[in-house]
């Protein structure tokens, strides 16, 4: 029998707080992390241009981030096994943060594909760190919310970035003799470097080591994840590398995240091609989509967590997704038909993520979570340089950006049946 979480539980007043403590800061970092990850999309509008690039050139750079991403990742996460969360997070967000203002040094092919390959190797571990570190603070049972909670940055990252980076390239174009979009790199590399650094003074490493609790909280809370580590699987690390079920995992995530990265690299353009050419008025356009889905995704997820139920929602919110672009490319000339499309193409995606987490966090522990969450994260993320690489290519082959759009929302059908039909309940939400 499945629990149900609806129910009053003593120690929701000492979660609240917990949450009060960590969510709004990590949120923040998150925010910082998926702008810098995907303000390329908007730079692109310009920067092609200006650098003679071509679809596949921006596809390919786009993409290389996720090279350096996923060689990096899962040696980044068991390095912060060792050092603790809260150094080794602010090193991530330092580096990353320096490198994405070095962006803006971009004047070849050569240098766009070195640089963007720097930045996620720079980046590697912090996404899978911060959900191996909500795994040293909240059972499976809430941690659904809290995923949600977190990478709603996405989606906030969406809504300001999209206004902020239109109008930092229209507003600043042209000053001391820079590009719109070479401002854009400077000035949204700023914050991450700076919340790197207040990481240190911030961050406890766990329930242990935070000064803001009493014996009695740590106690209790310590309780709580351990009787959860009792249901998990601690598999040996070498074990774990031939574990089918994170392999299966593993392309699960790989096919919804092709269609992250399909709406993060191209949503701009998408906007674009419905007939909006003013860059200010399309990243106005592009926060609604972003809008929608910060709602929905923790709704979507709050229902989760108290159904108990993970892979209903997630292919649900897959399915949504895909609709949701096949939509907006069918009426791409009609801007009100394809922003409500690409709106329901956002938030439908976004959704599957924090509901996706809740699976390998719940049967994994030890050593195995850390090496298990960066290896499906770092295997699930290629699909960040296969994603806009084919979007790129097939625009350039065939002038149109709808095959490989149609391509993405295959992907995310692909998905939603291989995680209802292939992902068994983990033993983590069994009764």
């Amino acid at each position: 029998m499945r629990r149900n979480h609806t129910s009053s539980d003593p120690l929701d007043g000492l979660y609240r707080r917990v949450s009060w403590r960590l969510m709004p800061f990590l949120f923040l970092c998150y925010v910082a992390a998926y702008l810098d990850r995907v303000n390329v999309g908007f730079a692109k509008l310009q920067m092609l241009s200006d650098l003679r690039f071509s679809d596949t050139v921006y596809g390919i750079g786009a993409g290389i981030f996720f090279v350096g991403y996923f060689l990096f990742e899962v040696p980044s996460n068991l390095l912060m096994t060792r050092t603790g969360a809260r150094i080794w997070i602010a090193r991530i967000m330092i580096s990353w943060g320096v490198i994405s203002s070095a962006m803006m040094f971009v004047d070849s092919v050569a240098s766009f594909y070195v640089l963007r390959f720097l930045l996620g190797a720079a980046e590697a571990g912090f996404f899978p760190g911060i959900i191996l570190y909500l795994t040293y603070w909240y059972p499976a049972h809430r941690r659904a919310r809290m995923v949600a909670l977190f990478m709603s940055g996405v989606a906030v990252a969406g809504v300001v970035g999209g206004p902020l980076s239109g109008w930092i390239m229209k507003t600043f174009a042209g000053l001391h003799g820079l590009s719109g979009w070479q401002w854009l790199f400077l000035l949204e590399g700023v914050p991450s470097t700076l919340l790197g650094i207040w990481t240190l003074f911030y961050l406890d490493d766990g329930i242990r080591s935070a000064r803001w609790l009493s014996e009695g909280d740590k106690q209790k809370l310590e309780q709580a994840i351990a009787e959860e580590g009792k249901q998990q699987q601690h598999m040996p690390l070498a074990r774990m590398f031939s574990n089918g079920k994170v392999w299966l995992l593993a392309l699960v995530y790989f096919l919804f995240v092709m269609g992250l990265y399909g709406v993060s690299f191209w949503l701009p353009q998408l906007v674009k091609n419905s007939g909006i050419d003013d860059v200010f008025t399309i990243g106005l356009l592009t926060a609604i989509p972003y809008f929608v889905a910060a709602v929905v995704m923790v709704l979507a997820a709050r229902h989760s967590d108290r159904s108990g139920e993970r892979r209903w929602h997630a292919a649900i919110a897959a399915l949504a997704g895909a609709l949701g672009l096949v939509v907006a490319t069918v009426y791409s000339d009609n801007t009100v038909i394809a922003m409500a499309a690409l709106s329901v193409a956002t938030a439908g995606i976004l959704s599957t993520f924090p509901i996706f987490w809740s699976l390998p966090t719940a049967m994994l522990g030890g050593a195995a979570a850390a090496a298990g969450i960066a290896l499906i994260n770092s295997v699930g993320n290629l699909a960040g340089f296969v994603s806009p690489y084919l979007v790129g290519a097939i625009k350039d082959a065939t002038h149109s950006t709808a095959n490989g759009i149609y391509l993405l929302a295959a992907s995310l059908v692909a998905g939603a049946v291989l995680v209802v039909v292939a992902v068994r309940r983990p033993p983590a939400l069994a009764g």
